[in-house]
């Protein structure tokens, strides 16, 4: 391969893997640009190295033919452990608490821009950035109509004064046009003290913002904290 075939390939690595590490740093997730472009020029670095090896392999039998049964040449034995060995950096961006799981995205960004450097690296170009265009529409415009659909939401309020409190949330849900599908319910005792904890399982209605329903429940006084978690 000549130097301008390699800087090509790099480049479009680069370009692509900016473009969805963007999108990660615009919305202040764990990993941003530079991993995301770290991880996709490692392993389009990774493509080449298999690719070169391999046309060294073709012209070292092409010069002595005598070579040609003990001479191997495997273009997937360095991609497969790129493919397999970026998941321990993807898990690293996964935060588990709880109640909740946040950073899958990120993740499988990481995972997916690895893949793009390897079709970059090996200079399958029309993959690379189909690929790279499948993953823009995924993260960027498919986010948008997911918002326009009814969902199941897991909303976790810490409250006092039990029958005050619960009167004012359902009031609150039917007045929205929330449905609650399930509740479960925790009971701590601090002194003399009782702490509520309710999880509704709730649908909400088609363009309702849960930043919303979150902001007018908080100010009522009996409402200690409030949180969505993972379904």
């Amino acid at each position: 391969m000549t130097l301008l075939e390699i800087s090509q390939r790099l480049l479009l690595a680069i370009i692509i893997s900016g473009a969805v590490g963007f999108d990660r740093e615009f919305k202040n997730r764990p990993a941003g640009m530079r991993t995301h472009i770290l991880v996709c020029v490692g392993a389009a670095v990774i493509a080449l190295v298999q690719t070169q090896l391999s046309v060294n392999a073709l012209q070292m039998v092409a010069e002595s033919p005598e070579l040609a049964a003990v001479v191997k040449s495997d273009q997937t034995r360095l991609i497969a452990q790129v493919v397999s060995g970026i998941g321990f950096l993807g898990a690293g961006t996964i935060i588990v608490t709880q109640r909740s799981v946040m950073g899958l995205t990120t993740a499988a960004s990481l995972w997916a821009v690895a893949c793009l450097g390897i079709a970059a690296g090996m200079g399958l170009y029309t993959i690379a950035i189909s690929g790279f265009v499948v993953i823009q529409v995924v993260l960027s415009l498919l986010n948008k109509v997911l918002v326009a659909v009814p969902t199941l939401k897991k909303l976790q309020i810490k409250y006092q004064h039990r029958l005050e409190t619960k009167e004012f949330v359902m009031d609150y849900f039917e007045e929205k046009g929330v449905q609650v599908k399930g509740v479960d319910f925790d009971v701590e005792i601090h002194a003399d003290e009782k702490v509520y904890t309710n999880i509704y399982t709730v649908e909400l209605p088609r363009g309702f913002n849960h930043s919303e329903l979150i902001e007018d429940i908080s100010l009522n006084k009996n409402v200690l904290q409030i949180r969505l978690i993972d379904a």
